[in-house]
């Protein structure tokens, strides 16, 4: 079996309104997985359906092989989740917090040693939680998902609230969990900046439904060349450009042009600059554009739209 998660028309509605639309995601193992979304397109409903906190009205899920819809409790013991609401007891220290958490699943004490090393909080586990900064809280959120060595892990906004420090120590952790513990990572983000540095692979959902999926190399592969060119009167070259046969579009600080595929992209280049210094068009930069989750995402969002 390749695959950690799999969804199959998931669907979940709340009265008239769909959630959740026919999702059918794809998690490899060992990927790091970015789920993304702007607030609202239904990540966290997805999740609850995953974790079994929420039951589908059609389709189903399969945790690491078992059908979340025959059985909740089985699908459920192969996942470890770290969501928002987090539900730390401030009175007791960390370490106590962990330990109550692992009477609970019924495992031997020394889970709670091996994952509070593996999020580096051992020094500071016999304070109370409510002396721990948000940092400190997440990655006890971390330790306790990881309670058990589960093969799966969903984190629903793990660098919420972070400060940037903060974030580059979770993105830094994140990226080291498939190779450390062997697990798969789903993780729900708004912030595609975060997630590009962090993910294999990606989903995007929007307005319910599951837009785009894949290998985030083979995806921004996948997309149209560009170049961006530099200029002082972007509205002029965009003007001229067009009247040149390039698909061009006004972009930041200038212009930026798709390149036709099978088209060399140096000889584009070329000739693009040449016909608009001719037309007295100011260039002062031109180079390929590498295309981004930014670009994937819109791209997905247009699709959508239309």
């Amino acid at each position: 079996m390749t695959t950690a998660i799999e969804t199959m028309d998931l669907t979940r509605r709340f009265g008239p309104r769909t959630a959740v639309d026919g999702v059918s995601m794809v998690v490899p193992r060992r990927c790091i997985y970015g789920f993304l979304g702007r607030n609202g397109a239904g990540k966290t409903t997805t999740i609850k359906l995953l974790l079994g906190l929420l039951r589908a009205d059609a389709g189903d899920a399969r945790i690491d092989g078992i059908h979340v819809s025959r059985n909740r409790l089985a699908a459920a013991r192969r996942v470890g989740a770290l969501l928002e609401a987090q539900g730390f007891y401030g009175h007791l220290s960390g370490r106590g917090n962990l330990d109550l958490s692992r009477r609970l699943l019924g495992l031997p004490a020394t889970e709670v040693e091996r994952v509070l090393e593996l999020v580096e909080l051992r020094p500071y586990a016999d304070r109370r939680v409510a002396g721990y900064s948000l940092g400190m809280r997440q990655r006890l959120g971390l330790a306790r998902a990881m309670l058990g060595a589960p093969p799966v892990l969903i984190l629903d906004e793990p660098t919420n609230g972070l400060d940037p420090e903060g974030i580059a120590d979770m993105r830094n952790f994140l990226r080291s969990l498939p190779e450390r513990t062997g697990a798969t990572v789903l993780v729900s983000s708004h912030l595609l900046g975060e997630i590009e540095q962090t993910a294999t692979h990606v989903g995007i959902l929007s307005h319910g439904r599951l837009v785009l999926q894949g290998a985030l190399e083979d995806l921004k592969a996948g997309m149209p060349r560009e170049l961006e060119v530099g200029t002082d009167a972007p509205e002029h070259a965009c003007t001229v450009a067009r009247a040149h046969g390039f698909a061009a579009e006004p972009g930041k600080g200038g212009l930026v042009v798709s390149v036709r595929a099978g088209e060399d992209i140096h000889r584009a280049s070329a000739a693009l600059n040449r016909v608009l210094c001719v037309s007295g068009v100011p260039v002062h930069g031109l180079a390929p554009r590498q295309p981004g989750l930014e670009a994937l995402y819109q791209r997905a969002a247009r699709a959508t739209a239309c």
